[in-house]
């Protein structure tokens, strides 16, 4: 299943590629975060709660960053494993200065495989897409916190 669009920020590319960089920053974005560790610049892993409907799904996420070209473009691939579901997820966003203001297209290729992905594409997109639009509000604001905190 491919997730793409295109979000505005208020922001210089230079402060909102810094949030997208910091693992750290993007595991406070990220929903159901229970636990966090860095291995090193490429590599992390988060302990997640997924909400799905009427309960959560429990899974450790990898996370390796594939590809980087600083301020403009990043490629992150993500391998989830928990009870009723194996996620692969490979993502990558571009940021485009305008002034203060910076657009970032993104994009997400995620395959859910086990009984939780043979709930089938009409299921799961409508919570894939909630899922995105709260990463992408949190994002916001976290570009805005560090936009006031660099002031």
């Amino acid at each position: 299943m491919i997730v793409n669009g295109t979000k505005e920020f208020d922001a210089p590319r230079e402060t909102v590629w810094a949030v997208l960089d910091d693992p750290a920053q993007m595991a406070q974005i990220m929903p159901g975060v229970e636990s966090f560790t860095i291995t090193d610049e490429r590599h992390w892993q988060a302990k997640v709660k997924i909400p799905l409907g009427l309960g959560g799904l429990k899974m450790t996420i990898d996370f390796e960053k594939l590809a980087e070209t600083p301020p403009e473009f990043a490629s992150l691939h993500a391998k989830g494993n928990g009870v009723g579901a194996l996620m692969n997820m490979t993502t990558e966003f571009r940021l485009r200065a305008d002034g203060e203001r910076t657009t970032m297209d993104w994009s997400a290729d995620v395959k859910i495989a086990g009984p939780v992905g043979s709930m089938g594409q009409r299921v799961l997109q409508p919570i894939i897409n909630q899922q995105v639009g709260n990463v992408l509000s949190a994002l916001e604001a976290q570009v805005q916190k560090a936009k006031a905190a660099s002031s």
